[in-house]
């Protein structure tokens, strides 16, 4: 299986935080799945950081080094594809970040780990 991850399920696994769901972690942690993160997620995580709304308890480099190649994820690179997959969403949801994850998992056909019900709006695969 190959799965995209939102932000907040990265971090929560990152962080081992008890918000992340145990199928999220099952799936996450099976060593079939094939994770994938986005720049979207790294591009979100460095502003809120930024914005003081977020510690990572860690600098950003090393926190990203750590929770993306520690756990031998993978980049789902933002591609034209994705890009364009976002002018056929519905305007369910403005947050640009969420956005372009929702693209990315229509336009590959990957599910979405995420805990937020309103990809279901769009389509998406949504594991939780």
């Amino acid at each position: 299986m190959t799965v995209l991850l939102d932000t907040h399920t990265f971090l929560w696994f990152v962080l081992d935080d008890p918000k992340l769901s145990l199928a999220a972690k099952a799936v996450i942690e099976d060593p079939t799945t094939d994770v994938f993160i986005s720049p979207a997620s790294y591009w979100e995580i460095a502003i809120k950081v930024r914005q003081k709304k977020l510690d990572l308890f860690a600098s950003y480099p090393n926190f990203m080094h750590r929770g993306v190649v520690g756990n031998q994820f993978d980049e789902l690179h933002i591609q034209t594809r994705h890009c364009e997959q976002t002018i056929l969403l519905p305007l369910h949801h403005k947050d640009p970040f969420d956005r372009m994850l929702a693209a990315q998992s229509l336009a590959d056909g990957l599910p979405l780990v995420s805990a937020d019900v309103v990809f279901d709006q769009y389509g998406v695969r949504r594991i939780w």
